[in-house]
């Protein structure tokens, strides 16, 4: 049996062809005569001009074909390593893309999770003061303190304006004196006023912490329960 790949094969049988063309014409001629010394030269260049470009022609168009063959085999190796590869690495691959890639994000910005994280906090108080969620947390960056202080401070002094004098909308024992306790027109009015009042009495002059705002807040408060409180609220503002 012959072993041979396509190109030396079809090389191999082009000049077989020659060959074989070449022996039926002399067997076919007249032996020992002047016909036949002078037209087997010609007969012979001839066919070799008509066979050679066939041979030749044939023998590219299979290393042609038997080149594109090899690469196509490679490109279908080379997928399966990538996409062997891809699977590994817990990638995905995709024959195409679509034309729009849409996305959908479920983050939310930083204020608007602190307002959803003090209002569920004052939902599940009961507390009057939940409306007014989004306000706190814009008074605490207008003035720079921590957003959950005044809901804590409230917590502690009101239960978060459950326990006020009426109409005083004051949250905070804010303002207390022998004469009674500071009232506000609005809730509004009494956030802005007791932050701007955290920031510029407590914070400017170093009271930041629980432990330190109590010292001037309410520097009597029994073993510091207040701050312990007003620190336990905060921390369930997280």
């Amino acid at each position: 049996m012959l072993y041979c790949d396509e190109a030396d094969c079809t090389f191999r049988s082009g000049s077989m062809l020659w060959r074989v063309m070449f022996r039926l014409f002399m067997e076919t001629s007249p032996k020992n005569s002047l016909f036949t010394a002078l037209s087997k030269p010609v007969v012979l260049i001839v066919l070799f001009f008509l066979i050679t470009p066939i041979a030749i022609g044939t023998s590219l168009l299979a290393i042609n074909t038997f080149q594109k063959t090899e690469d196509h085999q490679n490109q279908r190796v080379l997928g399966v390593n990538n996409l062997s590869a891809s699977q590994n690495s817990g990638a995905q691959v995709y024959a195409s893309l679509p034309n729009t890639i849409k996305s959908i994000s479920a983050s939310i910005s930083s204020a608007d999770s602190r307002v959803e994280i003090i209002k569920q906090y004052m939902v599940d108080n009961e507390s009057p003061l939940t409306p007014y969620a989004d306000y706190i947390v814009a008074m605490a960056d207008k003035y720079g303190i921590d957003y959950r202080l005044i809901v804590a401070i409230a917590k502690k002094e009101s239960g978060i304006c459950k326990i006020i004098p009426p109409d005083g909308h004051n949250c905070w024992g804010w303002g207390i004196h022998s004469a009674g306790t500071l009232g506000f027109d609005s809730y509004e009015t009494s956030i802005e006023t007791v932050t701007k009042g955290l920031k510029e009495e407590y914070y400017d002059k170093g009271y930041v912490t629980p432990d330190e705002i109590m010292q001037k807040y309410i520097p009597h408060s029994p073993e510091g329960i207040w701050a312990i409180d007003v620190q336990h609220f905060m921390d369930q503002m997280q």
